[in-house]
């Protein structure tokens, strides 16, 4: 077994790794870029090295500082994570070349499956059904338009080197091909330094399933199951789980057994996963298509070790110690059911729009993943963050995965929404509102799902999950008992209500369009009238609040304001407005301040780089015209006039950096 291995990666994976190593009595090196200087994953492991700039391609993506890092201190083994070096065959051959083990795949199978074009030849060959398309070269824009009509809209534009959700272009005519092919050249460059694309039929209604593999250097391949990744946004992965509701065991065998044997044709062995997609109109459910297989670990990997019990991570750095599997197919079993959440920095109330900076709080349900695969009462957290830790633009923007596991469906996705409101988070926007809602929404727990979940469910923008009467009622009353608490303290601090005057006992609620008369009478709470069973403490100071309603427990941030507090649970965040009974009628006419009208500016909604600039001073433009493109995150955002008219004046010019809510121009 290796005595000490080097991690070519950042994050949450590069602490998970860490974690691993440390249980099996494995000495860890960890490299790190200057934006990375006091991240957790540094600090975590046993030796780090500084390997230079912040962007990737001056840091994690430069082969030579790794293997110079390994050298330094004596590193055995390097394991890549995923992304970056992960499935770079270049990577891998000049590690072989300095007698350092690879933590993953053979080169010639990174090779043959790393590459999209030349794994849907193979699987072709090897009987695997596959997506209808084009495989091979493509000219240029105009070869991409007739082969797109040829394979009939609507089609998929992915890079071959791809992943990740970048590099990737739905197209439903003509007009999206020809604007985002170049784009899609532009991202797999950019990402991948590799700017070749290829075409397929985009499968309506369908499901994505992936298989886990495991493979040793002996010959023997096992599938773990499958994971559904259906709910995706913008081709990235939101929401996963294992197994899938999909599936059933004849699907299950058919799909591992095809997985397995494609995999054995290249010789593969560590982890991989091979993904494949299901037409959610075929009622048999069995046709499935090979999709591409990703050669390394997988984001998704802990739903798999949750409902196997298998650590995938210390099954790689066996296998490339040369051990055999200690197990066979018929030891895989499903215990339970897992549900990863990816928590991301990104605003969903304003189209997911990357959030970076700076997380002034951070405080996960349960501490950082510590060696049980299933966490602690069935939730874990893999992270890689900290108080005062910055989410960079160089980086992915996912801030944690909350994974959770239970003996049903259900159970994992109830401990998801308690998990997720006691998640907290400040200092950026993020997404815990947005997963929080799709844990609760009826067409999620049904099991009905595609890879248009979020489209079609959320048409117009994510606006708070909604919330019933019996909610709102629960969340006036705790907002009564904290405004108690709080005149109460107010009471004994530079006598501000006097030594005899005691607190409101009857306050008035307003949360929305519903009211709510809150009394306390001896401790005990009544709203509108009726007693009110709630169990709760309250500091002055608190952030979260543990609230129990009858037998129910419901955890919520709250934040003062001017008028009340904001209350935030359950995937929403709500404004009560809180006054004490004998004046509250005052507050129900207070005049509301209208928001300005903004449409004829085009503001940059994320900070980012203007990478071009379509128009120019007296250009008229229509509504939905393209008028610039952002690059953020390394995906191209395409920014469109909301209305028609001329352009009046223009603030900023291609390459120029911008903040978030800078004019880029403004109409007249």
């Amino acid at each position: 077994m290796f005595k000490k291995i080097l991690i070519a990666n950042r994050g949450e994976i590069a602490c998970r790794i860490i974690k691993t190593a440390r249980r099996m009595g494995i000495a860890t090196v960890a490299v790190y870029s200057d934006a990375d200087a006091r991240a957790p994953f540094v600090q975590m492991a046993d030796e780090a090295v500084h390997i230079g700039p912040s962007p990737a391609a001056q840091s994690y993506l430069i082969a030579d500082k790794i293997i110079a890092a390994c050298k330094q201190t004596g590193a055995e083994a390097v394991h890549p994570g995923y992304g970056f070096l992960s499935e770079r065959t270049s990577f891998a051959e000049a590690l072989a070349k300095e007698n350092i083990a690879f933590i993953g795949p053979p080169v010639n199978a990174i090779a043959a499956m790393g590459d999209k074009i030349e794994s849907k030849k193979l699987a072709m060959a090897a009987g695997v059904n596959v997506v209808p398309g084009f495989v091979g070269e493509i000219d240029d824009t105009e070869h991409a338009v007739r082969i797109s009509e040829e394979i009939g809209y609507p089609v998929m534009m992915k890079a071959s080197a791809g992943g990740g959700g970048k590099g990737m272009r739905l197209a439903y005519n003509e007009q999206d091909v020809r604007e985002g092919f170049e784009a899609t050249k532009r991202e797999g460059l950019n990402s991948f330094g590799d700017d070749r694309v290829f075409i397929e039929k985009f499968i309506l209604n369908p499901r994505h399933i992936e298989i886990q593999i495991l493979g040793d250097q002996h010959g023997n391949i096992l599938y773990l199951n499958e994971r559904e990744c259906s709910i995706q946004r913008r081709h990235q992965k939101v929401v996963e789980e294992a197994p899938s509701p999909f599936v059933t065991p004849k699907m299950r065998k058919a799909m591992g057994e095809q997985c397995v044997a494609l995999s054995r044709a290249v010789g593969y062995h560590s982890a991989g996963t091979v993904e494949l997609i299901v037409s959610g109109a075929d009622p048999s459910g069995e046709s499935f298509y090979f999709l591409e297989m990703n050669t390394r670990l997988q984001v998704e990997h802990p739903v798999t070790e949750c409902i196997t019990g298998i650590d995938l991570v210390e099954q790689m750095i066996r296998v490339a110690a040369g051990e055999k599997l200690a197990m066979t197919q018929d030891d895989i079993k499903i215990d339970g059911w897992a549900i990863e959440n990816r928590v991301y920095a990104e605003d969903p109330y304003r189209g997911f729009l990357p959030s970076t900076g700076r997380l002034t709080r951070y405080r996960p349900p349960v501490a950082g993943w510590a060696g049980d695969i299933r966490g602690v009462d069935g939730v874990r957290v893999d992270d890689g963050v900290m108080d005062g830790g910055e989410v960079s633009m160089f980086y992915d923007p996912m801030i944690a995965k909350l994974i959770t596991w239970g003996e049903t469906r259900d159970e994992a996705a109830d401990l998801q929404i308690a998990a997720l409101d006691r998640f907290e988070i400040e200092g950026l926007g993020h997404n815990i509102d947005f997963v929080s809602a799709i844990m609760q929404h009826p067409r999620f727990r049904s099991g009905e799902l595609t890879t248009g979940f979020i489209a079609e469910e959320y048409p117009d923008g994510f606006q708070g999950a909604p919330a019933d009467a019996e909610l709102i009622k629960s969340l006036a009353a705790i907002a009564g008992f904290v405004a108690t608490a709080e005149a109460d303290r107010a009471r004994h601090v530079d006598g501000q209500l006097g030594d005899t005057l005691d607190p409101p006992a009857r306050w008035q609620v307003a949360i929305g369009a519903a009211v709510h008369e809150i009394e306390m009478v001896d401790g005990d709470m009544h709203v509108d009238g009726a007693h009110f069973d709630l169990s709760m403490e309250y500091d002055p100071g608190d952030r979260l609040i543990e609230a129990e309603i009858g037998e129910e427990e419901l955890a919520v941030k709250i934040s003062k304001t001017r008028t009340g507090f904001h209350l935030t649970t359950r995937g929403a965040t709500h404004v009560a407005r809180v006054l004490p009974g004998h004046i509250a009628h005052l507050a129900m006419h207070m005049i509301q301040k209208i928001p300005p009208d903004l449409s004829k500016f085009l503001i940059c909604p994320m900070p980012g780089l203007l990478t071009t600039l379509h128009v120019n001073v007296g250009d008229k433009v229509e509504a939905g015209q393209p008028l610039a493109v952002v690059e953020a995150m390394k995906m191209e955002n395409i920014l469109r006039a909301e209305k028609s008219g001329t352009v009046k004046l223009i603030n900023a010019q291609a390459g120029d950096s911008l903040a978030v809510d800078a004019v880029i121009l403004e109409m007249e």
